[in-house]
């Protein structure tokens, strides 16, 4: 007998630790770019489980690759060879121009273990305490290194003694960094967000990245660029850094590479692909049989059906948009971005506009107190673009009037 769902959501759950503030919404069930809840509401998904559902949902080709996988293997350790590893990994290594991967199952653990690459690569030269430089506003993690490279002391707050070894610096700003590191022979890498989702979606200057290139290389540090929520198509091409015509050294990834199955990833170039030899890594679950049939399949419908194309142009039509709609208004700060990833900056905090949303069928999320973001589905078509603007953009001028000074 099958187990029945939960059809109504109770106002506390007692059993599951409190830890998101989460809105009083059960999802039942997708198709698309929508999803509805037990009691039957349907909504827009603007938020595509942060960055998560490529292709959407209950997508006609993936959920039948994923069945016939369910029939023939889920998990298996590590201790044995996984084909379909070498697959995507293959495919991962001609979409980036790198050279090797290694897989897991998060966004946090491929940035950890980006982190680990870094140490190591240090402790090889013979540098004790090697140093990465991180940013302001970046965002990598909760665990314990990444909430150290992470540059939001809220969600730092009562977790320290953070991890040593990280050198802060604003983002698109090369005479900083260069200041904050002149004469320190413990520098190894540079970890940044190609754009940082968490922090406010910041993008880094095209610019401003082949310099970030340039100093690795006359310094022999490692570039890393976390592309866990920016990557695999988002802006219009695989990886985001790959507008300014560089390569990483070490490049995660996670969030829509599975689209919605749980999978991360860490793509290294020659200087970071031999660093870690047996012994010094490894995961559980990273890399088993339905993950990697999960990447291998998103990576061929997004081939097939354009969806970077689709990201670009569908991205640009809602910027767009939103800045015909917003745009000089008093209380827009900045309406930026990258393909179907956008950031509307407001003068003040706007939290309340996810509760907003939600009860005229809108999901968004609303990130660095001030910042409405919008992470869809690569598969969202202009006139669902077109609907989130009809529906958002009356509830952002509602609430500047609110809270205009008086």
């Amino acid at each position: 007998m099958t187990a029945s769902l939960p059809t109504h959501v109770e106002a506390a759950s007692p059993h599951v630790m409190n830890t998101y503030g989460r809105l009083p919404i059960a999802l039942s069930h997708g198709q698309g770019c929508r999803v509805w809840d037990v009691n039957g509401k349907s909504y827009l998904d603007a938020l595509g489980g942060i960055a998560v559902n490529t292709l959407g949902h209950n997508h006609p080709e993936l959920v039948p690759a994923l069945q016939d996988q369910l029939t023939k293997l889920i998990h298996c350790s590590n201790y044995y060879h996984v084909p379909l590893q070498e697959t995507l990994a293959a495919k991962l290594v001609e979409l980036s121009g790198l050279e090797n991967v290694f897989f897991c199952s998060t966004g946090l653990e491929a940035n950890e273990a980006a982190l680990k690459l870094a140490r190591k690569f240090g402790h090889d030269k013979g540098i004790d305490f090697p140093e990465t430089v991180v940013f302001e506003t970046a965002f990598h993690g909760r665990s314990i290194a990444t909430l150290s490279a992470t540059g939001n002391p809220k969600v730092q707050a009562h977790f320290g003694p953070l991890v040593e070894g990280f050198i802060r610096v604003p983002i698109n700003n090369i005479d900083a960094l260069k200041r904050a590191t002149a004469g320190n022979p413990n520098v190894v890498a540079v970890f940044v967000e190609a754009i940082q989702g968490e922090g406010g979606v910041h993008p880094m200057n095209d610019g401003y990245l082949r310099e970030l290139r340039e100093v690795c290389d006359a310094n022999d540090w490692l570039l890393m660029i976390d592309e866990v929520q920016c990557g695999m198509g988002r802006t219009g091409k695989w990886f985001a850094h790959q507008w300014s015509g560089i390569k990483p050294d070490v490049m995660p990834l996670a969030k829509g590479l599975g689209s919605g199955v749980p999978i991360g990833a860490v793509v290294t170039g020659p200087k970071a692909a031999h660093i870690f030899q047996p012994g010094n890594h490894g995961t559980t679950f990273g890399g088993n049989p339905l993950a990697m049939r999960a990447g291998v399949e998103t990576i061929r419908i997004m081939e097939k059906d354009a969806l970077l194309l689709n990201a670009a142009t569908v991205g640009e039509h809602l910027r767009s948009a939103f800045v015909r709609e917003l745009q000089g208004l008093p209380g827009i700060k900045d309406i930026r971005g990258r393909g179907l990833m956008l950031g509307i900056e407001l003068s003040v905090p706007c939290a309340e506009l996810v509760t907003r949303s939600a009860d005229n069928g809108l999901l968004i999320s609303v990130t660095a107190d001030r910042v409405i973001r919008l992470v869809p589905s690569l598969i969202m078509t202009t006139v669902e673009a077109d609907e989130v603007v009809a529906i958002l953009a009356p509830l952002i001028k509602q609430l500047l009037q609110e809270k205009a000074p008086a």
